[in-house]
């Protein structure tokens, strides 16, 4: 069994003990977050595709931790004007765990 859900604009792919990493989420780490934006479920060769959402599907998620992802660089550069900015950026994530699909 599998679904497709959507949260913090992007669409994951996720089965029942699935460790994903979503844009940050506001809940404190061990605490669980229904998804109800399941786009697609799955069960036993049975595809059920939403339009846009499934009706009464959920995604039941735990959050394990919060934590930054590794940095990229930003550099803006002009030839022969000597303008050249660096700056850097680490995008901030929570790891959650697919507990349950309600389908």
């Amino acid at each position: 069994m599998y679904a497709i859900i959507e949260t913090g604009g992007k669409q994951y792919r996720v089965q029942e003990g699935d460790t994903l990493f979503v844009e940050k989420l506001d809940i404190e780490p061990g605490q669980t977050l229904d998804i109800d934006k399941v786009l697609l479920v799955q069960k036993d060769g049975d595809v059920k595709v939403g339009s846009p959402t499934v009706d009464g599907a959920k995604v039941t998620l735990k959050a394990v931790r919060h934590g930054k992802g590794r940095k990229i660089i930003v550099f803006k550069y002009k030839p022969k004007k000597n303008y050249r900015r660096k700056q850097g950026h680490r995008q901030p994530f929570t790891e959650v765990v697919v507990e349950k699909i309600h389908a």
